[in-house]
């Protein structure tokens, strides 16, 4: 059986290997096995010399015919071209064909962020009765919101992982990085009325974990229920139903650099290992910053 596996398999088992011993993302992971599958499908038997840049523009073309949209077709390429860093890494190749290929031009999709205002409104007041544990549904808004954190983050922290005298809770992060994010007196209060109704809910369900956001049944909750919930809660709050918790990440971020926080520290905060990717946050502000200015400015008006 091993013999009838290309050599583009081969080179992909290993590399995947190679990012599992790394701690990347078990998402990431995934998405570049099905993504370099399909180019070892379309390469066939091909050795690695046999393959050029116009090979490499063939494949892309051939996800465009098989109806793959241009995000799906830039997440190959990119998959593509992390095999081949790597393989230059090990030598097995020279050069990085895949690196003469451009990325498909994507429409750079900003999602729209609620506003303070709108933000306020979902937090300020009593839970709506669809809430059905109105102090953890809160503290989780609280903490998505006031701590610009991922949902995955999220459901991981532990009791233990909130520090009350420095006001800063202990989060995660992707490839097991870990980082202290701060909070404020909406999630020290939250945490205050939360933690005693956990402590309740786990006597009467018999259970006891680590886990700070819980079920009714005393499980951990789940980022998939984190989203069902968010969800509700903003709906009957007014908000748009595409809000999912990774918008009260996009807020915290716009929110913090709208009122002036440096683009470093929102970096730290939000656990970019790249500037770059903070930097996305900057295009959001530039147009809360073009709507000042022309609102202001003397020579705008």
């Amino acid at each position: 059986m091993e013999n009838s596996r290309t050599t583009v398999d081969k080179a992909t088992d290993k590399f995947l290997r190679s990012l599992r011993e790394r701690n990347v993302s078990p998402h990431t992971i995934k998405a570049y096995s099905g993504d370099l599958a399909n180019f070892s499908s379309y390469i066939g038997s091909r050795k690695w010399r046999e393959i050029d840049h116009i090979t490499i523009r063939g494949f892309l073309s051939h996800l465009y015919e098989k109806g793959l949209g241009k995000t799906s077709v830039a997440r190959s390429l990119a998959a593509v071209r992390s095999l081949y860093r790597w393989l230059a890494q090990e030598g097995v190749v020279e050069q990085n064909p895949a690196a003469l290929v451009s990325t498909p031009k994507l429409a750079k999709k900003l999602p729209r962020v609620p506003t303070v205002e709108e933000m306020n409104s979902v937090l300020d007041g009593e839970m709506p009765e669809i809430a059905s544990f109105p102090e953890r549904d809160r503290l989780m808004l609280e903490l998505l919101y006031g701590c610009g954190i991922r949902n995955s983050e999220l459901v991981g922290i532990n009791v233990d992982d909130v520090r009350l005298s420095t006001e800063a809770v202990l989060i995660r992060g992707k490839g097991k990085k870990e980082r202290y994010v701060p909070f404020g007196d909406a999630v020290k209060s939250a945490l205050a009325a939360y933690l005693s109704v956990r402590q309740m809910t786990l006597s009467e369900s018999h259970k006891n974990t680590p886990a700070l956001l819980i079920n009714q049944r005393g499980g951990r909750l789940t980022t998939r229920s984190v989203g069902r919930i968010i969800k509700k809660i903003a709906v009957a709050k007014g908000l748009s139903p595409d809000v999912h918790p990774h918008t009260l990440r996009h807020a915290f971020g716009t929110h913090m650099l709208e009122e002036g926080a440096d683009l470093r520290a929102i970096q730290e905060m939000l656990g970019h290992e790249r500037l770059s990717t903070t930097q996305r946050y900057t295009q959001l502000s530039m147009k809360h910053l073009l709507s000042v200015y022309d609102q202001t400015h003397p020579r705008a008006k």
